[in-house]
């Protein structure tokens, strides 16, 4: 997955999670970002990885996620993957 497509899924998991007003907070709290955080680094592919990172913890919130925006239960992993530290490390 090209990073720029990765990007667009972190902000619609972003968005997601901004509209949850249950998980929100549990992403806010497991990463200590603030609010001010969340709107100021929006656009920080970093930041968008530990969406996705937080975002991929558990499965029925991907789920949750994919059926809101149309996308395959693979996508939000794949984006990840194609961010700053997610690339699958290389044993040989």
């Amino acid at each position: 997955m090209e990073k720029e497509f990765a990007e667009i899924i972190g902000l619609k998991a972003l968005a997601w999670l901004a509209g949850n007003d249950e998980l929100l907070p549990v992403f806010l709290g497991a990463t200590g970002a603030a609010l001010t955080d969340v709107k100021a680094r929006a656009g920080d592919a970093e930041f968008l990885a530990a969406v996705l990172d937080f975002l991929t913890m558990d499965d029925a919130w991907v789920a949750a996620f994919c059926a809101s925006e149309g996308l395959s239960g693979e996508d939000p992993l794949r984006a990840r993957q194609a961010l700053p530290g997610g690339a699958l490390p290389n044993w040989t």
